[in-house]
Parts: C-alpha cells; sequence; structure tokens
C-alpha cells in the first residue's frame, strides 16, 4: 500500500501542514510506503501557458515536473490532498496541480455522454482535506460547498474514483481539543480505519 500526500499551503506551520504531518503519520502507522509532497516548498508553476494547453489537446504534457507527478500518482493507492479554502475554492497552486497534472490520455478518457472516465489503474481512493475561516454552516447553506463540488465531485467522483472531503471550518477559532481530533481522524483515515460520521455543534463539518 502506498500513500501520496500533497499539501499546498505556503506557511509550514499551517494547520494545513499539521493535517498532511498527520495523515503521512497515519499511512506510516498502516505500515504504508508514504511519498509526500509540498507544493509550494517545490516551487510548483500552476499556471498553464499557451504550450501546456496545446499539449494538453494533444493528450500529454511538457512540463517535466508534472510528469514526475504523474509518475508518483501512478504509484498511488490512496491520495491525501491538503488545502485551505480562498474565496471558497482551491488556491491557485492546488487548482494549477489539477489544470496541468489531470491531463486527458493519463487521468481519463472521454466517457459515456462526454463525461471523464479514469483511467488510474492504482489508486483506490481521494481524501480532500481543506482548512477555512468561514463557520461550516454558512460554507454549507450559503455558499454551497463549493470546494466539496469542485473537487470531490467534479474532479474525482466525476472521473470514478472514491474521494471524501474533510473540512475543517473555522481552524483559528476552535479549541485544541477539537483540532486534535480532526488530526486523529486524518491519520486514522490514512491509517486505513472506517471512519464513523462526524457531527460537530455549532461549527458543523461542511
Amino acid at each position: 500500500m502506498r500513500t501520496m500526500v500533497v499539501v499546498n499551503h505556503p506557511y509550514e506551520g499551517s494547520f494545513c501542514h499539521a493535517l498532511a504531518h498527520a495523515a503521512a503519520t497515519g499511512a506510516r502507522r498502516a505500515g504504508h510506503d508514504v511519498d509526500v509532497l509540498d507544493l509550494d516548498a517545490t516551487g510548483f508553476d500552476p499556471v498553464m501557458r499557451r504550450a501546456d494547453l496545446g499539449a494538453w489537446r494533444a493528450r500529454t504534457t511538457l512540463d517535466p515536473v508534472v510528469v514526475d507527478l504523474q509518475r508518483r500518482i501512478d504509484a498511488a493507492d490512496h491520495l491525501v490532498l491538503v488545502h485551505p479554502v480562498w474565496w471558497e475554492t482551491a488556491p491557485a497552486v492546488m487548482k494549477g496541480f489539477y489544470d496541468k497534472v489531470l491531463v486527458p490520455g493519463w487521468a481519463y478518457e472521454d466517457g459515456p455522454l462526454g463525461l471523464p472516465r479514469g483511467r488510474f489503474a492504482r489508486l483506490q481512493r481521494v481524501t480532500v482535506a481543506t482548512t477555512m475561516t468561514t463557520p461550516g454552516p454558512a460554507y454549507r447553506w450559503v455558499f454551497g460547498n463549493t470546494a466539496q463540488k469542485a473537487s470531490v465531485r467534479g474532479v474525482w467522483q466525476k472521473m470514478g474514483v472514491p474521494a471524501r472531503w474533510l473540512s475543517h471550518p473555522r481552524v483559528a477559532d476552535v479549541s485544541p481539543e477539537r483540532r486534535e481530533r480532526w488530526l486523529t481522524r486524518i491519520e486514522d483515515r490514512a491509517a486505513g480505519v472506517r471512519l464513523r460520521p462526524v457531527v460537530e455543534v455549532a461549527v458543523a463539518v461542511g
């Protein structure tokens, strides 16, 4: 079993990095091989330029960094993506990761009704973990769970890959005990422990 953890947050002391570390810890606890990628530390270029778009249309990629990322994802059974929610969705770096890495011909083929059909031979599941300052109920009922729709449903489930969203609202305001519960939850998820639904009071998981 191999787990790949991809984190996007420019501040190494962020709760996103704590979540990524917990996921890696859980995977190692279960005896998995672990591959951790910090997109910000590696200087990943998220911009889809004209040449990149031309390669995308040709169902290939020109960026050697992207080719390496595709190789690493091909080797993973579980992919964990961790990022903050900025203006209701993923930051530019994580969005660029989706745009540049998940190209047709490698990530998917056109399926029935024009919907993408994933081509991942090994990948069994994806976990998307997000942090935000917005209260959970507001993010759900007012802003429509944009991160879940855009990535969990709009990318992974759309391609037929089982995916789950772990939301962490109001991180700066919750108690240390709740943060520890959240870290334990993603650690157990990465270790393969079956998770029970989490019901949050006042700051419900979005």
